[in-house]
């Protein structure tokens, strides 16, 4: 039995660094080739497309260039995309988890009549298709003057991530020992200093992580970014851009690169920077001592 448990052990050892490098492998060399198309000529380019390795004085960062350059001076305009994308996101994961944290606590910690069922119907709430509100959120957002608005965008990816981002926190504040709370009690404060002073702090991976998600949900979103800021090409986001680049017989594909790697690049930074918080986030069900 012994030898059969070191065998396997071995094994699952060997195994598991075996496919770690076979999903790097997947995901990194997708974006390498992605990002080695970026900084090629394009005449590099069509005359052998497959090869996966130039030398440095063939790169050239003229396609960032052109793709950064606003298009009155004949580029792209991504820079300005960049702002509005960023101006966007960030207001939608400040603003909800404004609101999803403390309807978040509320759920974990307070009793009242259907207190079980709220965080399944927010769940159901966020599983109804885009499709389906666009064109009644269109039409709405129409009457009240905020069609072509980053803030009626806003608006729309605010109420597209809140009932998601409750129920995620929902199942970390239920992890964290309601003593701990009683003490902070015992020794004088109130309820929003325990909340403020206690909870929050145990709760940062969770809301870090959360953060995260409400991120690249409001970076990525293409569909509302299309249905809303379509007539006003100052207020394009910068996936509404790349679709628009993708579109474009003129333009090549060292350029649609670019763009590509400027929309996936800050999400790749965020990630990385927030990867202990992301992990301790995601792994929520923990027991806390």
């Amino acid at each position: 039995m012994t030898s059969r448990a070191q065998f396997e052990e071995r094994f699952f050892g060997a195994f598991r660094w075996v496919v770690i490098a076979f999903l790097g492998l997947i995901t990194l060399v997708p974006f390498y080739y992605m990002v080695l198309l970026s900084l090629k000529p394009i005449d590099a380019l069509l005359l052998d497309p497959g090869r996966l390795w130039v030398s440095t004085k063939e790169l050239t960062t003229t396609t960032y260039e052109e793709v950064l350059r606003p298009t009155s001076e004949g580029g792209q305009g991504f820079l300005t995309m960049l702002t509005n994308s960023a101006l966007v996101s960030l207001a939608t994961v400040a603003l909800t988890l404004a609101a999803a944290v403390p309807g978040a606590y509320a759920i974990s910690r307070l009793r009242f009549f259907g207190g079980r069922h709220v965080s399944t119907l927010f769940l159901a709430v966020y599983l109804f298709p885009a499709t389906l509100l666009a064109v009644p959120l269109f039409v709405m957002f129409a009457k009240m003057g905020l069609q072509g608005s980053l803030v009626g965008l806003a608006i729309v990816y605010i109420a597209q991530t809140v009932p998601v981002s409750i129920y995620m926190m929902k199942n970390y504040f239920v992890t964290i020992p309601y003593s701990i709370e009683e003490a902070a009690a015992i020794d004088g404060c109130s309820r929003l200093q325990t909340v403020r002073k206690v909870v929050l702090p145990l709760a940062m991976p969770s809301i870090m992580a959360t953060g995260l998600y409400i991120f690249m949900i409001a970076w990525n979103e293409f569909l509302f970014a299309l249905l809303f800021l379509a007539a006003e090409p100052g207020k394009w986001t910068v996936s509404l851009g790349l679709q628009q680049l993708a579109g474009g017989i003129e333009v090549s594909k060292t350029v649609l690169m670019a763009g590509s790697v400027v929309l996936t690049l800050p999400v790749v930074l965020l990630f990385f920077l927030a990867e202990r918080l992301l992990t301790e986030g995601l792994t929520s069900g923990a027991d806390k001592g």
